[in-house]
């Protein structure tokens, strides 16, 4: 019952969409919409300017769009005068000026948010109903069941699962094209003189205009640069961007998917996850339109498949671990890493033409595409013994598209090994060869990648044995490092501590100092 006050109903930065559930059964007479721009969200983690000019941008386009239906929105901006600056803070301020009958929220994504909204509910003195999150394919209930029974959780298996429930890309009960997964198809180094279509990007509306406005005055220390922004703030923007690349970039992303180009940022994918990972887009509906698109000869298959995959094969695979295994996971470090982040992380000011392009790209645009964050920074990270929280940290702070339940199983599971193989069967690392392989780094850089040691070898190359020879006792027995490890033992003792020698200077030389002990 709401004794005729009305309800007040949260909506957060990230749940920006039409079928959100705490909107279900809303009554515009009486109800009223909260949102608000509050410095805790804005810098828990230094967010890049990009991340928090997209999320204002976006919450004060929504508003509007709110507002245009009939409906009551309190907007706090972050400039307000009376703003707590915190969302708990927000919801007490609110109920402070209003009777209501009840709060209904949303899950959130994070954790910290859903510890803060439990602490809220029991001292509110009001009912709060929080309800689950509706707009992901697989609900937690729906994990749990298939992750219950498992000795060990591999998202190709959680794809097939979801793959037959959608039935996308399926031909009666079995998958289409006789394979589940074409991932093999989709390794191919970019063709020399190829280079990627230009890309659509959004025109800025006064709305955006404002919200960047806001972000370079109030938060000019925080990392990346405005001038270059160019992401969707709304649904209609959003629809744009992905009706572009389902026609004119689809068709070739199977291909090229894991290449790189010096100067390329977008190479071939999608540039929706922010707006998917906001609510601007459905996740369900993208994949469905996507498999249209190969229906009707417009895309082959590896192309359809690897980008389905990423959305309800890693996209949900990845937030049903985050629920299952927190807050444990975001303590784990089964490599006992133990390094600083090294500078150039933030800065660029490295010699390594890879390094320095992924994090210009990221200044400059919020973004770099999974390769270059899993097989680039992340591979660099790991080999570095970099702390998994200096890891979490970095990736939190540079992405717009990054929110803890996606970023964390990514960078403590893939990026880092850090969960110890929850997320993957084994370390993503290697050797200066991969990043020769799938892009055009290595020519026009400094460091030798065909050098195996010394000061001019790619430092990958210097790092990559030290590493495996380091992590001994915790990697020899995985099967998928039997032949590395194999190789290593066929270089005798001596060399193995030679190598391991030259890894650790190589460490120190780039800034991956021992951390303080915490006390």
């Amino acid at each position: 019952m709401d004794n005729g006050h009305g309800v007040l109903r949260l909506v957060l930065g990230d749940q920006l969409s039409d079928n959100l559930a705490g909107l279900s059964d809303i009554d515009p007479a009486r109800d009223v919409v909260l949102m608000a721009e509050v410095h805790d969200e804005a810098t828990y983690v230094h967010h890049h300017k990009q991340k928090i000019a997209l999320t204002f941008a976006a919450m004060r386009a929504y508003a509007e769009r709110l507002t245009a239906r009939g409906l009551t929105v309190r907007y706090v901006r972050i400039d307000a005068p009376n703003n707590s600056h915190s969302i708990i803070g927000e919801l007490h301020r609110a109920l402070t000026e209003r009777n209501f009958s009840r709060v209904v929220i949303t899950e959130p994504g994070e954790l910290r948010l859903a510890d803060a909204f439990s602490a809220f509910a029991a001292t509110s003195g009001l009912p709060v109903d929080i309800r689950e999150d509706r707009r992901f394919i697989c609900s937690h209930a729906r994990f749990r069941r298939w992750a219950a029974d498992k000795r060990e959780l591999r998202m190709e298996y959680f794809y097939r699962e979801m793959r037959r429930e959608t039935g996308l890309l399926m031909k009666g009960a079995d998958p289409e094209g006789g394979r589940w997964n074409f991932d093999a198809d989709n390794r191919k180094k970019l063709t020399k003189g190829l280079r990627p279509p230009r890309r659509l990007r959004t025109t800025l509306s006064e709305i955006t205009l404002g919200a960047i406005a806001d972000v370079a005055r109030l938060f000019p220390d925080h990392f990346g640069d405005l001038d270059d922004f160019g992401w969707p703030t709304t649904a209609d923007e959003a629809e744009a961007a992905l009706e572009t690349f389902l026609t004119h970039i689809l068709p070739a992303f199977g291909d090229w998917q894991d290449a790189m180009a010096y100067g390329e940022p977008w190479m071939w994918h999608g540039l929706v996850s922010t707006a998917i990972n906001m609510g601007l887009l459905d996740p369900l509906d993208v994949c469905r339109r996507a498999e249209v698109v190969y229906r009707a000869g417009y895309a082959p298959l590896n192309a359809v498949e690897g980008f389905i995959r990423q959305i309800i094969g890693w996209r949900e695979f990845v937030r049903g671990v985050y629920w299952l295994k927190m807050p444990d996971y975001g303590q784990m470090n089964y490599l006992d890493a133990d390094r600083a982040l090294p500078w150039f992380f933030w800065s660029g000011e490295t010699d390594m033409a890879c390094v320095a392009d992924v994090v210009q790209t990221s200044r400059a645009n919020a973004y770099a595409h999974h390769i270059q964050r899993l097989m680039v920074t992340g591979n660099l990270a790991m080999m570095l013994g970099v702390h998994p929280d200096a890891v979490d940290d970095w990736y939190m702070t540079v992405y717009a598209d990054a929110y803890e339940w996606v970023e964390m199983p990514n960078t403590r599971g893939m990026a880092t090994f850090a969960d110890g193989g929850i997320i993957g069967s084994k370390p993503y690392a290697a050797s200066g060869a991969y990043i020769q392989r799938m892009s055009d780094y290595c020519g026009g850089c400094r460091y030798d990648v065909k050098a195996k040691s010394g000061d001019g070898a790619c430092p990958f190359n210097r790092l990559y044995w030290g590493f495996l020879e380091r992590n001994r006792a915790r990697l020899r027995n995985n099967d998928r490092l039997a032949m590395p490890y194999k190789t290593l033992d066929g270089f005798g003792e001596a060399k193995r501590t030679a190598l391991l020698a030259e890894a650790e200077a190589t460490r120190i030389a780039m800034g991956a100092v021992p951390l303080e002990p915490k006390n």
